[in-house]
């Protein structure tokens, strides 16, 4: 029954982690230690490239973070009619910055990372993630989301979480008042676009947040993207927006064919941007009382 070997790494799924475990052969370990937060490691995997891990779950891999990193940057920025100024919270390893100076509405990129150690080790072993943080329009803090977004009220269009999982530094950014102070941090007709989890392991939790933030916001979706490296092979977002007209399920601003090029995107297109919000009917029962 055991078939577990050294040289192998293990993750389990976030609800279910006394019932499922997935196993990643590590060809090479580029980094282990620990943070003032938590732990992190790096290691090589034949298949997925070079992997990052955080409190033992993984953050992204070489192979498909680029499907992570598209979908929860341009989902918010094309919904939004002209997005000039973006905070994103999170987001240590680079991708996400990468993807969001890409956009031609984008003056400033706003990064709020709580542990410096994850940029430090990105930019040392992820380099292909890690330069989203030489842009120009970066501004880079080193401190607290939430303790961050107090002072900077009404200031931005879009505001990104891009958080582990809901153990260690990030609880905070699943609570009710993280979202209520990203209500106050953006402005008129903004939007909020929160690492969300999968539903195939954590429909329950995901369930509880959507009702929480729909006392916060009048316009709440769940939508979905394909992650292979993650447990379960599936990984959703929470977008919420404080205009009651937005649709997201149609962006404002539809990239052409030649866009899509120059930007070098490889998971994100109109097309998927529409059909990520096609969700199972268990899911739509679940979080939106439909079927």
């Amino acid at each position: 029954m055991d078939a577990f070997k050294k040289g192998w790494f293990s993750e389990t799924g976030l609800d279910c982690s006394d019932q499922t475990v997935v196993s990643y052969n590590v060809e090479k370990i580029l980094y282990h230690g620990r943070s003032d937060y938590q732990d992190i490691l790096v290691f090589e995997n034949k298949f997925f490239g070079r992997v990052l891990v955080l409190d033992n779950a993984i953050q992204c891999s070489e192979k498909d973070e680029s499907a992570y990193q598209e979908m929860i940057t341009f989902l918010p920025l094309n919904s939004h009619p002209n997005p000039k100024k973006v905070l994103v919270i999170g987001g240590g390893d680079g991708g996400v910055v990468r993807e969001v100076v890409k956009h031609p509405s984008v003056e400033t990129v706003v990064l709020c990372e709580i542990d410096e150690k994850v940029i430090e080790i990105s930019k040392e072993y992820l380099p292909f993630m890690a330069e989203g943080l030489n842009s120009p329009k970066l501004v880079q803090y080193i401190m607290d989301g939430a303790e961050f977004m107090k002072s900077h009220q009404k200031e931005f269009d879009v505001v990104i979480t891009d958080s582990p999982d809901p153990n260690g530094p990030a609880v905070s950014l699943f609570k009710k008042t993280y979202y209520e102070a990203v209500k106050e941090a953006l402005k008129p007709g903004g939007i909020l676009c929160s690492q969300a989890e999968s539903f195939w392991y954590d429909l329950k939790l995901i369930q509880e947040m959507t009702k929480m933030v729909y006392d916060i916001y009048p316009v709440v979706e769940y939508a979905s993207v394909y992650i292979p490296s993650y447990v379960g092979g599936q990984i959703g977002f929470l977008l919420c927006s404080t205009d009651p007209e937005i649709n997201f399920r149609r962006p404002k601003h539809i990239m052409s064919s030649k866009e899509l090029l120059s930007c070098n995107l490889k998971y994100y297109t109109p097309e998927i941007h529409e059909a990520s919000f096609v969700l199972p009917g268990f899911v739509k029962k679940k979080l939106f009382g439909t079927s």
